[in-house]
């Protein structure tokens, strides 16, 4: 499943050995994944099935039991609190319902890892506060509007926003589509596209989207019996024999896909 003639510099995230459980239950067992340098990564696998978990474990908000992990050639068992601190700045994150901050409004939420990371004036942050809220499609006057204030969509946005504030290389995305309409949904993929390839980010998509996985995607992981039961592309999990691999990518709605016909 994992290719070992690629050379340890396009592998940006290298998980070996991964177990993570709560109490009795284990959540994954002996995971392995690469995620290669300027890649879309979709991550998909049943409800519960542990995507989430796999990414807050990455990002250290659940420990593990053993394993190894790498991120951008640094295993992160061995940082110290400084250099943990510089691989952090050097990733964004998108949580599933945004996690904007309630009571600050969207100019305010983006400026939060600025004010964590870096030493900028005030009119600096909101130069660069303003040109990420362009960047993600909002209207300028968004960034003075709350949460409370947004649709589900600006949400998204903003909240991507604030996960590209410092400009990182790597991207974590937790359902980014869940919630939104299918013209929505399509409109975000685009976005995540473009920025993708304009940024040159590696993104690592957690997703139940078959949508996205089919739009946006380089290669997939399918989460299946607590680990990785393939990676690969389209093709690859269209041709994959696991069972539940299966009767994701073959089920009714993925064979719809498959033959909807091109629009004119």
């Amino acid at each position: 499943m994992m290719n070992p003639s690629l050379a340890q510099e396009d592998i940006i995230i290298r998980i070996r050995d991964l177990v993570v459980g709560f109490g009795p239950k284990l959540i994954l067992d002996r995971l392995d994944l690469d995620v290669r340098r300027g890649e879309v990564m979709g991550f998909v696998g049943g409800s519960g099935s542990g995507k989430s978990v796999l990414m807050r474990t990455i990002l250290g908000l659940v420990p593990k039991r053993s394993g190894q992990m790498q991120v951008m050639g640094r295993d992160l068992d061995r940082l110290s609190t400084g250099d943990r601190s510089a691989i952090e700045r050097r990733w964004g994150v998108l949580f599933q319902h945004g996690a904007l901050f309630s009571g600050l409004n969207v100019m305010q939420n983006i400026q939060v890892p600025m004010r964590e990371h870096i030493n900028a004036s005030p009119r600096l942050m909101d130069e660069l506060a303003m040109l990420k809220i362009e960047m993600v499609g909002l209207p300028a006057d968004a960034a003075n509007k709350f949460p409370s204030e947004l649709s589900g969509g600006m949400i998204k946005r903003a909240a991507l926003a604030r996960s590209l504030a410092l400009d990182p290389e790597l991207l974590f995305l937790d359902e980014p589509t869940a919630g939104l309409d299918p013209i929505g949904a399509a409109e975000f993929d685009d976005l995540i596209s473009t920025l993708q390839k304009t940024l040159g980010l590696t993104v690592f998509m957690v997703t139940h989207d078959l949508d996205s996985l089919y739009s946006v995607c380089d290669r997939i992981a399918a989460l299946a019996d607590k680990r990785v039961a393939m990676a690969g592309t389209v093709e690859d999990m269209l041709a994959c024999n696991h069972p539940w691999v299966r009767s994701y990518f073959h089920g009714k709605r993925a064979r719809q896909m498959v033959a909807a016909p091109t629009m004119p």
